[in-house]
């Protein structure tokens, strides 16, 4: 039985809920293309099913950002996913702010145990601090689905370096999940 994966590339490709942009670069950009290639490395392992959020660059989910929230659980509860995983990208005022890190409802939790092995392998893949794992019950996206719930933020965009990095190379920011993924589910 294949191991069921529901990819959440974070926010929409126009208001409402769109994401960051710092130094030209689009978080909901970002998000896309790394959800995009780590559909295609999970696929291509025969062991996961995916479902992606966003199949098209321009695919728009919800007409607010409540419906936008709303649309990516009841999906992923739809298709019964083991794993909802949400992509994001961090930003700071503070333009020296680096790192990844995993958001979950709560600690201790499956979804806080997936977050550390997916942080481990993005870490050692793309060579940016590990942040850890973070409890957030308040996200929507969190509370709201059936399953164990992470959500990632991958680096920071206001980082003028690390901003640069995921938009030239969202394919580390997919191995590095992927890698995780792979580790804590043993396939």
């Amino acid at each position: 039985m294949a191991i069921k994966i529901y990819i959440d590339q974070g926010h929409n490709p126009e208001s409402p809920n769109s994401g960051a942009e710092w130094y030209g670069v689009r978080e909901q950009d970002v998000t896309y293309a790394v959800g995009v290639e780590l559909a295609r490395l999970l696929r291509e392992n025969g062991a996961f099913e995916v479902r992606l959020s966003r199949p098209t660059p321009t695919t728009q989910l919800g007409t607010s950002n409540a419906t936008s929230l709303s649309a990516r659980t009841n999906a992923a509860n739809s298709f019964g996913a083991d794993l909802f995983l949400s992509l994001h990208t961090n930003a700071s005022l503070d333009t020296s702010a680096v790192g990844s890190e995993a958001l979950v409802y709560e600690i201790p939790s499956t979804a806080a145990e997936i977050g550390r092995t997916i942080l481990a392998s993005l870490t050692e893949e793309t060579g940016l601090r590990n942040r850890g794992v973070i409890a957030r019950p308040g996200l929507y996206v969190l509370r709201r689905t059936d399953m164990p719930a992470v959500l990632l933020e991958l680096g920071f965009l206001s980082n003028p370096s690390e901003g640069a990095y995921l938009a030239s190379d969202p394919a580390a920011f997919a191995r590095g999940i992927y890698l995780g993924l792979v580790s804590y589910y043993g396939v």
